[in-house]
């Protein structure tokens, strides 16, 4: 008897460890919680921007207890897609095991505010921007309606105002003005050597002219800036810039989704300029690929898309972009030697976040470096977001169509030609 009581006790203890060992360590929002989300959240869950609602404070965060708990243990929130397994990246907004810990354990023990002493000081956001308070701010002079229904093609606006002098940007902001209806904006710059669009009057919007074929001219230029779920601002390392010669324009191309209400959209953008001339250039280049047909029902169509660098450039970041059927992306170095190196994978491209990865070491790719891309497209039955998996589908612009693109910016000596960084287009021979 006196061991079967013996043994009873011990059961006793050894299950009061159990729960003791089980039960989540208290969190508070003040010290353990308000720290995490000013480093990974706040950039977007603050007022006037992307996210639906603010994290700035307890009042705001605690009513979305449940749901910030469930949104980081299925990893949905903060949005980040790249495999760990390959690459580091600066901009690595993923949460920690630790820190979905604290997250989780704060919802479980009650979502209790705190000592206020312990609350760390507020991040001083400037109302409006991410870049700071900018030199110059482009706006359309006139409001573009945006319908409650149906597609809206591509939408062009010449910003009317050009560039009396080179300026070099550090950084660059697209905001949009009825965030609800636009899906993304780009901000192009067009050299004063351009041909596209010159009979286009500035500051009104427009769709460019189908040729016979039903192909629309695409602008050609460097990317200033753009918006898009997911997209930051673009703040460039001391030193470097982007390029907006005298006698440019930026030109937005503006693409709008209805929603069921009526919406009035007068779009931005902001710059910051260099203080002094820039020693490094940054520009936009892409792999990409155009001529493919997705075929109805498949689910794991290939395509792949390479381009060659004829300079030396520094990779400086990645952002693959697909529509409704992308399923996985991924980017290939293949050096001169033939060496081969996979620096992002993106197995669960999400098409709601257009995502920028930025390597956490500078990149040389030497001349003859090719940078090649491989995704795969899900247009089957087993993909909620398939518009039509009974259709074939080519590349276009809407969202029901599909691109593949491998956009990458690179740095280089601002000295430098930029139509040097790829190679000479070779002539057809004569009798072909």
């Amino acid at each position: 008897m006196r061991l079967l009581g013996t043994i009873g006790i011990l059961g006793i203890g050894l299950a009061v460890l159990a729960s003791a060992e089980t039960k989540p360590t208290p969190r508070t929002f003040t010290k353990d919680v308000a720290p995490i989300l000013q480093a990974r959240c706040q950039t977007c869950h603050r007022p006037g921007e992307a996210a639906p609602m603010s994290l700035l404070t307890y009042q705001e965060a605690r009513p979305w207890a449940k749901a910030i708990k469930e949104a980081v243990l299925l990893k949905r929130m903060p949005p980040w897609f790249a495999d760990s397994s390959v690459g580091h990246f600066k901009n690595d907004r993923s949460l920690s095991q630790s820190e979905i810990g604290t997250l989780v354990s704060w919802v479980d023990t009650g979502a209790q505010e705190g000592d206020a002493k312990d609350l760390p000081a507020a991040l001083n956001f400037v109302t409006g921007w991410n870049i700071g308070e900018p030199d110059l701010v482009l706006e359309m002079p006139q409001a573009f309606d945006v319908p409650a229904g149906g597609t809206v093609d591509y939408q062009y606006v010449i910003l009317p105002q050009k560039f009396p002098e080179d300026r070099w940007v550090q950084a660059a902001e697209v905001r949009p003005g009825a965030r609800s209806a636009v899906h993304h904006v780009i901000a192009f710059i067009r050299e004063p050597g351009s041909k596209w669009m010159r009979d286009k009057t500035p500051g009104i919007p427009f769709v460019p002219d189908a040729n016979e074929k039903g192909d629309r001219p695409s602008i050609t230029g460097d990317m200033l800036a753009g918006y898009a779920p997911g997209v930051p601002a673009v703040q460039l390392a001391p030193g470097q810039g982007r390029l907006v010669k005298a006698g440019s324009d930026i030109v937005f191309q503006l693409h709008y989704t209805a929603n069921g209400k009526p919406a009035q959209d007068r779009s931005k953008v902001g710059v910051v300029f260099c203080k002094t001339p820039p020693a490094t250039r940054v520009m936009t280049l892409a792999a990409s690929n155009s001529r493919f047909t997705i075929p109805p029902g498949d689910p794991n169509y290939k395509v792949e898309s390479q381009l060659e660098l004829a300079h030396d450039v520094t990779l400086r970041a990645l952002a693959p972009h697909m529509h409704l059927r992308g399923k996985d992306f991924e980017y290939r170095l293949i050096f001169p030697t033939g060496e081969q190196q996979t620096i992002l994978r993106v197995p669960r491209y999400d098409f709601n976040w257009q995502l920028w990865y930025t390597p956490e070491e500078d990149m040389l790719l030497p001349k003859g470096t090719k940078v090649a891309c491989t995704a795969h497209f899900d247009n089957s039955l087993n993909n909620p977001a398939n518009p039509d998996p009974s259709k074939a589908v080519k590349f276009g612009e809407q969202s029901w169509e599909e691109m593949m693109i491998g956009f990458f910016d690179v740095a280089f000596d601002a000295k430098l030609d930029p139509k040097l960084l790829l190679p000479e287009k070779k002539s057809p021979r004569s009798g072909d």
